[in-house]
């Protein structure tokens, strides 16, 4: 989620995961051709995060965050605004695919984050990366070796050899599934800047996408949109929120980015039309103000204790009945298992898949 504050550079607490327990390789630019072998079975577990800046994890907070991923082992790493920027050099072509490493600031940059992920558990893991020109938005999957997804592209067309303005799109075929990492934009406060259009671009995009999937989807990232007065821990507070006491025109625009009451209703428009359960709320009914939300605003100041849901697992009706468990990693108003995001980890389990056992000859 944009930040309406400058960043808090802390150690988060690791709290223990409740799913059970059990060499990094980059993507390449464009559309990913994999061959998995026959009968492979499909990822159950996985684990989203926007980092706030993947560097700035791995300098100040890759310990813990580490440990996190240790011991909840999850099949599938997305990760969104890790920040880094894509190869290229300035003012020439530039390949999202990859790790800007033309100067030697961003060869420095590169080479902690590969030694980063060059270590366990992260060297267990393939990463794909969607990147942006500069250190803006960007995405990364990162997926367990040992399951080789068919097909990893870029763009919600899915057609073409292509990556989405600023990195916003990870999507990878597995046998039973897609798996979609975004990181949706933000709303912004004004119209007159075109974020609100471009939210409304994004949000018809998605429908689209949504009602024309090939195969049950499991859609995770920073979604930028709390959905219902539960998913925020101040409802009024986040309706009434201005900046700079600017007001829009349309009163359903009026209010935080992210809780207004247009990209509230798009965003239940496309869960209804693409037949989508948010997993989190299918589990959790009720409001949870110590663990119920996925960003936290700034300790200091007026968004200090303000909190909203924001990062999802949203999956097609088709998987319900597979979920074992959707939880957010973070709780409390000082951060504690945001690893030094102002948001924490999401993960969700499904239950393996119950194949048809094959006839006899």
């Amino acid at each position: 989620m944009k930040r309406f504050f400058r960043p808090v550079e802390k150690d988060g607490s690791f709290k223990k995961p409740s799913l059970s327990s059990s060499s990094s390789g980059g993507g390449g630019g464009g559309e990913a051709e994999t061959k998995g072998k026959k009968e492979r079975e499909d990822p159950v577990k996985f684990v989203t995060w926007n980092a706030n800046s993947l560097l700035l994890r791995i300098k100040n907070d890759w310990a813990l965050f580490s440990d996190f991923v240790r011991t909840l082992d999850p099949d599938v790493i997305c990760i969104q605004e890790v920040r880094l920027p894509a190869a290229g050099s300035k003012g020439g072509p530039k390949n999202p695919g990859e790790l800007k490493d033309d100067t030697s600031a961003s060869r420095e940059e590169k080479q902690v984050v590969m030694r980063a992920l060059s270590s366990l558990p992260f060297k267990d893991y393939r990463v794909w990366w969607s990147l942006s020109e500069s250190k803006y938005g960007g995405t990364a999957m990162f997926i367990k070796k040992q399951f080789q997804p068919k097909k990893v592209s870029f763009s919600l067309d899915r057609k073409v050899s292509k990556h989405e303005p600023d990195g916003r799109v990870i999507i990878a075929e597995f046998e039973s599934f897609l798996l979609l990492n975004t990181y949706a934009p933000n709303n912004g406060w004004k119209e007159e800047e075109n974020s609100f259009q471009r939210r409304r671009k994004w949000d018809k995009r998605m429908l689209e996408f949504v009602q024309n999937v090939d195969k049950p989807l499991i859609w995770c990232g920073d979604l930028n949109v709390s959905h219902q007065d539960i998913d925020v821990s101040h409802p009024d507070f986040f309706s009434s929120a201005k900046l700079n006491r600017y007001i829009p025109p349309n009163k359903e625009d009026c209010g935080q980015p992210g809780f207004t009451l247009a990209e509230r209703q798009r965003f239940g428009n496309i869960l209804s039309q693409g037949k989508l359960i948010d997993a989190y709320r299918y589990l959790h009914k009720e409001k949870d103000m110590e663990t119920g939300f996925s960003w936290s605003g700034n300790p200091i100041g007026k968004y200090r204790g303000k909190r909203m849901r924001i990062d999802y697992f949203i999956v097609s009706e088709l998987l319900k009945d597979r979920i074992v468990s959707c939880e957010m990693h973070g709780h409390g108003i000082e951060l504690e298992g945001f690893y030094g995001s102002d948001h924490c980890p999401v993960s969700l389990e499904l239950s393996k898949e119950e194949r048809e056992p094959e006839a006899c000859s």
